[in-house]
């Protein structure tokens, strides 16, 4: 009987001290946190890993822990350089955003994080990729469209560069009308999607936000490379020209005003002694 009785008095003990730990456990986990975002905050971004996986570790549902980790991670990631060293911490980035998602689907944070690892690491089509799930995920994401639009840009650009140097020449700006027909051709087949699909979402990306002129920049931008793609049809071609012209006109302006009212909002929150 004595037994029976210790029984349950035993696993309430038991039970008391696992509270005890989980809860020490977790002010651990914040202690790793807080040290975790000073240390980011002062640039020491491997120290802020070390902290922040230790958070996971000692909790892993202590919330944005795991997102710091993969923020840590994605911020060592050095743009367009593929060494072993500088891939993991892209890879582990990637999988820590994914363990976040995995928590909360749709976290858009999780899902950029992701698409602009891709994009750092030359990898435009799960860049994209990515960027599409923000946009189903928030439709009005003018950042996401622009993202999209820009990517398509940079593979017309290099796909025009190449098969310019090819038939020996340079870009002259103005569509290239002297590009041999064959060549001309083939830089149709490459760059037709991409020049659709980037006008396209850069229009999207102006629609949502009518402010923003690093989209009409690159809107006159992708309208310069529409025009490589008329092989012959110099009217096609001038009408190309004309719109890049009126988006670079659009885009000076536009930049000139966002600057304007951001100066304006500084000098109201000067007071005057």
């Amino acid at each position: 009987m004595n037994r029976i009785a210790r029984f349950p008095v035993m696993t309430m003990a038991t039970l008391s001290l696992l509270v005890s730990v989980t809860g020490c456990q977790k002010l651990k986990a914040r202690d790793q946190l807080n040290k975790g975002v000073q240390a980011y905050k002062s640039a020491r971004y491997e120290e802020a890993i070390n902290h922040f996986e230790q958070a996971v570790n000692d909790d892993p549902k202590l919330p944005m822990a795991r997102s710091y980790l993969a923020t840590a991670y994605a911020q060592q990631v050095v743009p367009d350089l593929t060494t072993p060293d500088n891939m993991k911490n892209a890879d582990l980035a990637i999988q820590n955003f994914q363990k976040v998602l995995a928590e909360k689907p749709g976290d858009i944070n999780s899902m950029k994080g992701i698409a602009s690892i891709y994009f750092n690491t030359d990898q435009y089509d799960k860049a994209k990729e990515w960027q599409q799930k923000v946009l189903q995920a928030d439709p009005q994401d003018a950042e996401a469209a622009y993202t999209i639009g820009s990517i398509d840009w940079r593979l017309a650009y290099r796909n025009a560069v190449q098969i310019l140097k090819d038939a020996g020449m340079t870009d002259d700006g103005e569509g290239n009308a002297k590009l041999p027909k064959k060549a001309c051709q083939q830089l149709t087949e490459q760059n037709t999607p991409l020049v659709n699909e980037g006008i396209d979402y850069l229009q999207k990306a102006v629609q949502i936000r009518p402010s923003y002129d690093d989209a009409m920049a690159y809107l006159q931008l992708t309208y310069r490379r529409k025009a490589d793609l008329e092989c012959g049809d110099d009217a096609a071609r001038k009408e190309d020209m004309a719109l890049v012209d009126q988006w670079r006109e659009k885009a000076m302006n536009t930049r000139k005003e966002n600057e304007e009212k951001k100066n304006n909002a500084a000098g109201q929150g000067v007071t005057m002694q």
